[in-house]
């Protein structure tokens, strides 16, 4: 049985499940647990999240283009770094990203239906993406582009609220505030009533840590590179629709944070489970309420197919190298996919669905992402000049970046995390002593 996979993805595949990934991930999940930590400080984690984020894509789309096959920055710290660093990235994406999945699965359910039915529903959904997934890559990016293309279109009348309804007036205040500044920034309109009482954000750590946290909305960039092994012309089209999918969501990012801090406040937002529905009713456009709920539930699902496709890759990418049991690398005779790897996944993120919180599994999440790309900068800085397409500084400041929201995130999450790993690389050792474990 064949253990290679096929290419099938052009770039506008690759683009759209990059989208798809980081969508889904952020809009609808990470603004509200980084507003309990940080208030209003959250736009600045957002820009720090968004700048340690550049500096991880930077580093993934040249490590992409000199190895593009699936499994991302497991095979490029098994290259470039060793052994070792491989497996600490690819077991750091498989924990994070089986926590994100589940966190989006989690999310779909929050949207879609009443909360006593929210687990058994967020179940349903994995299992059903999980079977599209086997079915082929070309049916999981078409599925993305029909997702994530009426999803932009919602974020946009989000945006759209926030501008008319003036909404983002008292934006300037909050951040006048943590710059100190003495001098009146307001536009035009009228200021909500809980401007004063938000102008307050937290202190340094507090925004570390909600960087921490947003940092898991900007990481869909991954499951392009994860996916090289199946896109075509990989060394052009990889790092290109990484620095497509990276900037569109940064913009998407800032305007939908601004219009959600500006709308409800920072305990405002904070408080709600479900943040983007109240922005717009609470800028007077109540009518929008239920196509933003059905916007929530579709970018979920576009970032949880996705996330699907991009861990069932990733562990038929370590079993292949004899990091995980091989068992894991058959490839679909038909379909061409890592079928047992992905059912293994799929069973995985239900049982986390059953068991977890959100905010402590984006917490968890956000810890296997930040090491995973950790090593994927250290592996861009080791790499030769002939390969590197950005200065070294852009890999050190990524490293750097990632060491320190690792260590600021909420201390169960870092405890967790700590644990997960030195367990994986416990049972790595106990297998590869043990050859008949393979």
């Amino acid at each position: 049985m064949s253990s290679r996979l096929e290419r099938r993805l052009g770039l506008g595949d690759a683009v759209f499940i990059g989208l798809g990934s980081m969508i889904g991930a952020g809009v609808f999940a990470a603004f509200q647990p980084a507003a309990q930590i940080a208030g209003a400080g959250m736009l600045v984690g957002l820009v720090v999240a968004a700048i340690v984020a550049f500096c991880n894509a930077s580093s993934s789309a040249q490590l992409a283009a000199q190895y593009p096959s699936a499994g991302g920055s497991y095979v490029y710290g098994r290259e470039e770094l060793g052994p070792r660093w491989g497996f600490a990235a690819g077991w750091s994406f498989l924990i994070g990203k089986s926590a994100s999945s589940a966190a989006m699965a989690m999310v779909f359910a929050a949207y879609a239906v009443p909360s006593e039915w929210a687990r058994p529903v967020a179940v349903a959904v994995v299992v059903v993406l999980v079977t599209v997934n086997l079915f082929g890559i070309t049916r999981t990016a078409l599925l993305t582009k029909v997702i994530v293309i009426p999803v932009l279109a919602l974020l946009a009348v989000v945006i759209a609220s926030g501008v008319i309804g003036g909404s983002w007036v008292v934006v300037p205040e909050y951040l006048q505030s943590w710059f100190g500044g003495g001098g009146e920034w307001r536009l035009s309109g009228t200021v909500p009533a809980h401007a004063e009482a938000e102008s307050a954000i937290g202190g340094p750590l507090a925004v570390l840590q909600s960087a921490g946290l947003l940092f898991f909305a900007f990481a869909g960039y991954a499951r392009i590179a994860t996916l090289g092994e199946e896109v075509r012309n990989p060394a052009k089209n990889i790092p290109r629709a990484i620095g497509i999918a990276f900037a569109v969501v940064v913009v998407i990012y800032a305007a939908v944070g601004v219009t959600a801090l500006g709308a409800l406040g920072a305990s405002g937002l904070a408080a709600t489970d479900n943040p983007l529905v109240d922005v717009v009713t609470t800028n007077g456009w109540a009518w929008a309420a239920p196509l933003v709920r059905i916007g929530a539930a579709l970018a979920s699902l576009g970032a949880l197919l996705a996330l699907i496709a991009g861990l069932g890759r990733t562990a038929f990418a370590m079993a292949r190298e004899g990091d995980l049991p091989r068992w894991f690398s058959a490839v679909h005779a038909r379909y061409k996919t890592p079928y047992r790897a992905e059912l293994v996944v799929g069973a995985v993120v239900v049982v986390l669905v059953l068991a977890a919180d959100l905010r402590g599994v984006i917490g968890f999440s956000s810890f296997g992402v930040l090491l995973y790309y950790f090593v994927a900068n250290l592996a861009a800085f080791r790499q030769a000049r002939a390969f590197r397409r950005y200065p070294r500084a852009v890999s050190v400041l990524g490293a750097l970046g990632c060491a320190v929201l690792v260590i600021t995130l909420p201390l169960p999450a870092v405890v967790t995390g700590a644990l997960v790993v030195v367990a994986g690389f416990v049972l790595r050792e106990v297998r590869t002593r043990t050859p008949r474990l393979n």
